[in-house]
């Protein structure tokens, strides 16, 4: 896709972003956590519109809409002021994702303004594999971007991938696409107080090679043999994770239950849609005071290309 420099108008899609598996295998200097990481992202998630104005301003509203801030607290707002140079834009983000959820939210909506707002003035070309986007308007932000949140990176691109280092060293994988259910209890974590309580910073790393998977269940079934190194401290923070952790591995059908990143947000992972759909269906109407959404894990980077006009 390309369009004409100079565009009035962009809406974005912000997906979910979920830590299929998370291993921490040291601690740089700065304090900053190594990962390996298999990351995919889901179908839903939160939506950015923005238009031209006069000055940066940001409108919050959506079902997931409370408490976030709408000033310069909000990664959207410092991403948009990182790149607006002296344009004014008025953003309106929908927020559909539970905040500090472990599923990207906040980075996803700052993805979604650079997206945006560099499509908007800039272009880019998207391939059937690959965003290719106009490295030298991105290098000059590189920096500012992972230092502005390390999910940054991996969100900008919403295609599945392993990552490494801190989140910087993104490699494309092919997953196909895994039917799955997302839970929060709506109990925010603090990805700082999690890192805290993590007994040990030098774990193996994923082997060298991702394998490639003829179906959801062979993934799921090497998944198995991997971790969130994150999640016993998670649940050591917030009890409650293990709950959810057991309510999606009882329901039927689940080959896989899991924490995504620091938390709290669990995932289950299923070999049919109809399963995770039941299960969707079954843990709203059993725990009606949780975040559920249901669907397909996969390469959503298509339909996290912006819109424009």
């Amino acid at each position: 896709m390309t369009h004409e420099r100079g565009s009035g108008w962009a809406q974005v899609f912000a997906p979910a972003k979920v830590n299929l598996c998370l291993h921490v295998t040291g601690r740089r200097e700065d304090g900053y956590h190594l990962i390996d990481s298999l990351v995919c992202f889901a179908p839903f998630g939160d939506h950015l519109d923005i238009n031209r104005g006069n000055t940066l301003s940001l409108t919050v509203e959506g079902p997931e809409a409370q408490g976030v801030p709408s000033d310069m607290q909000n990664l959207a707002m410092k991403a948009a002021a990182m790149v607006a140079g002296v344009d004014g834009y008025a953003l309106t983000l929908t927020k559909n994702l539970p905040a500090a959820s472990g599923i990207g939210g906040g980075s996803a909506d700052a993805a979604a303004v650079f997206r945006g707002i560099l499509g908007m003035n800039d272009g880019w070309i998207d391939g059937e594999d690959a965003v290719h986007w106009p490295e030298e308007k991105l290098r000059p932000f590189a920096y500012d971007i992972l230092a502005l949140g390390a999910d940054i990176p991996m969100c900008m691109l919403s295609h599945s991938a392993r990552v490494r280092g801190i989140g910087e060293k993104i490699e494309f994988v092919s997953l196909g696409a895994l039917p799955a259910v997302l839970v929060n209890p709506r109990l925010p974590v603090s990805t700082a107080e999690v890192f805290s309580r993590l007994a040990g910073r030098e774990n193996p790393p994923l082997q060298d090679e991702i394998p490639s998977f003829a179906n959801a269940a062979s993934c799921i079934e090497w998944l198995q043999s991997q971790r969130n190194d994150l999640q016993e401290p998670a649940i050591a923070t917030a009890p409650a994770i293990a709950d959810v952790l057991t309510a999606l591995a009882e329901q039927p059908g689940c080959g896989l239950s899991r924490m995504s990143g620091s938390g709290a947000t669990c995932f289950g992972l299923f070999a049919s849609m109809e399963d995770a759909r039941e299960a969707t269906n079954k843990l709203s109407v059993d725990h009606p005071e949780w975040w559920v959404a249901g669907g397909p894990l996969g390469s959503q980077f298509k339909a996290a290309m912006p819109k424009f006009s």
